[in-house]
């Protein structure tokens, strides 16, 4: 790769060993990847305070210092790890002190997290802790380079901020948060963001589940493409646009779609496909939501639920807030829980506004820095699960073995009231 001044001072040490160490880490990285050379970024979401037991173990050997340098920067020497250089954030790790007793969670990786959000904190990094990063203050402007994690902020990021990053890892983002540099490629260069499929919802699209199952259709079509999706759509607000682009990172890898007149890179069909010909329309109708519909819910046999999920991607401040509305007066089965999961800053928005109130006197939770895939935890005992996630019901069963079902919000919230799945496709 090419390197400007600058880069090759830091990869020869001039501002020091872990600089130099993450410079190394980005050369080999670029590489390996045929980059010419790298970006430089202002912006980082990645991962360093979420416990493991590998980390509590570099961390029993040389503290704090030694877990960043092997986990975030793929080296065994003994750094001193200096303040970052550019602003990052944390993302959803384990879960946080807000758990204890509710979540069958090791206490003492609640309290590891907690001293890791200490040192990282005193050294630059943004305790968001949130898969929705955008929600709570990280808001890249169109056309910044940036490094971040997590396929749903990743989709979002590129989509619907005309960002550009491609999805990262946890090393490459700890390099990068020392460096202010990331390999140039992919999603990086203009003319890898121009679409590639065109997409066309025969059937309206509008809601939350019907944008989860249109994402999910689209993953699958498109699988690590670039979709341009138009059609009988309903204009989609933040949360339908996060549920979405989850949803279709989860069925195939896409990190960057258009949506014509909606996203910032595609006021037209068009100039989404960079002024290409078209290619031909794969068409979304009643057959393939239904299938789809059906596909998110073959994994579901038992209709008696023991645990309802709400929040993945982590809830926004509405979700929160029709959640409380739906459980206001009621109470949950006693054989059922419900948690939902929310950035802590939104959780503290809720707080204020009632609605953890309302839906803790229902019997429900909500949870913060976390969710049961992330940190591999449900309910003990729990056997049949039901979320409005198309991602969680796509990955949960396969993490924790439960069955699932997949609906509405609201009847999520009637399957936590009943103990009873009685939800269907309208």
């Amino acid at each position: 790769m090419r390197l400007a001044d600058d880069e090759k001072a830091m990869l020869d040490g001039a501002e020091g060993p872990a600089v130099a160490a993450a410079m190394d880490l980005l050369v080999r990285y670029g590489e390996a990847l045929g980059a010419d050379g790298l970006c430089d970024i202002r912006n980082v979401a990645g991962t360093m305070t979420q416990p493991s037991p590998v980390k509590a173990r570099l961390v029993r050997e040389g503290g704090w210092n030694k877990a960043f340098a092997v986990i975030n920067l793929d080296s065994d020497d003994d750094l001193e790890i200096p303040h970052m250089r550019v602003p990052t954030c944390q993302l959803q790790h384990g879960f946080g002190e807000d758990a204890l007793g509710v979540v069958p969670y090791p206490e003492n990786m609640v309290a590891l997290q907690g001293d890791a959000e200490s040192f990282y904190g005193a050294h630059g990094v943004n305790i968001l802790a949130t898969c929705t990063p955008y929600q709570v203050g990280n808001l890249p402007v169109r056309g910044e380079h940036c490094a971040w994690m997590e396929s749903s902020a990743v989709v979002y990021a590129n989509s619907v901020l005309g960002a550009r990053t491609n999805c990262e890892g946890t090393a490459s983002t700890g390099a990068a948060s020392l460096t202010g540099k990331i390999p140039c490629w992919g999603n990086h260069h203009e003319e890898n963001r121009h679409g590639t499929h065109l997409i066309e919802a025969a059937v309206p699209v509008d809601g939350f589940l019907d944008w989860g199952m249109f994402g999910y259709f689209v993953g699958e079509v498109v699988q690590e493409n670039r979709p341009v999706v138009i059609g009988d759509l309903h204009r989609p607000d933040l949360t339908d646009l996060k549920h979405f682009g989850a949803a279709a990172a989860s069925s195939g890898g896409v990190e960057l779609y258009h949506i014509p007149g909606i996203t910032p890179e595609a006021p037209t069909v068009e100039a989404a496909f960079g002024g290409r010909a078209l290619p031909e329309k794969v068409v979304y109708g009643e057959r393939e939501r239904r299938g789809i519909y059906e596909r998110l819910n073959d994994q579901g046999r038992s209709t008696d639920v023991d645990f309802v999920l709400l929040g993945c991607p982590h809830a926004s401040l509405d979700q929160i807030a029709r959640t409380a509305r739906a459980l206001d007066g009621r109470r949950l089965s006693p054989g059922t829980e419900l948690w939902i999961m929310a950035p802590r800053a939104l959780r503290a928005m809720a707080d204020r506004s009632g609605y953890t109130e309302t839906i803790q006197r229902a019997g429900g939770r909500v949870l913060t820095d976390s969710c049961p895939a992330m940190s591999r935890v449900a309910p003990e005992g729990t056997r049949v699960f039901a979320t409005d996630s198309a991602k969680q019901a796509h990955y949960l069963p396969a993490i924790l073995g439960i069955e699932a079902w997949f609906g509405t919000l609201e009847e999520c919230v009637d399957a936590a009231v009943t103990g009873t799945w009685r939800g269907d496709l309208r």
